[in-house]
């Protein structure tokens, strides 16, 4: 035999079954939270746009909002890595718009 001597298969199934649930669970995050921001980049966009800020205000917005939502496909499809690096960056965005305000 090649295994140890306390070798079961279910063992095995079991922790696979718990990484299948944490991807799954990292995959609806993202993407959760992705939409979240969003829609929260466009509302603020729409708001900043109707108000007397300069137009860089609501366009910072609604840019992040976009890379948000690109994190969000992204999170969707597993790449979850690479959707938590655009939400940082997207709310980043948004921030140094709110800076101009």
């Amino acid at each position: 035999m090649n295994g140890p001597a306390n070798f079961e298969p279910s063992d095995i199934r079991e922790e696979y079954d718990d990484q299948a649930q944490d991807a799954r669970r990292a995959r609806w995050t993202a993407s959760g939270t992705g939409a979240l921001l969003a829609l929260a980049g466009l509302a603020a966009a729409a708001l900043r746009a109707a108000g007397s800020a300069p137009a860089l205000v609501p366009a910072a917005y609604a840019f992040g909002a976009a890379v948000c939502v690109l994190a969000t496909v992204l999170g969707s499809r597993g790449r979850t890595r690479r959707a938590l690096w655009l939400l940082i960056v997207g709310v980043m965005v948004m921030a140094l718009g709110d800076q101009f305000d």
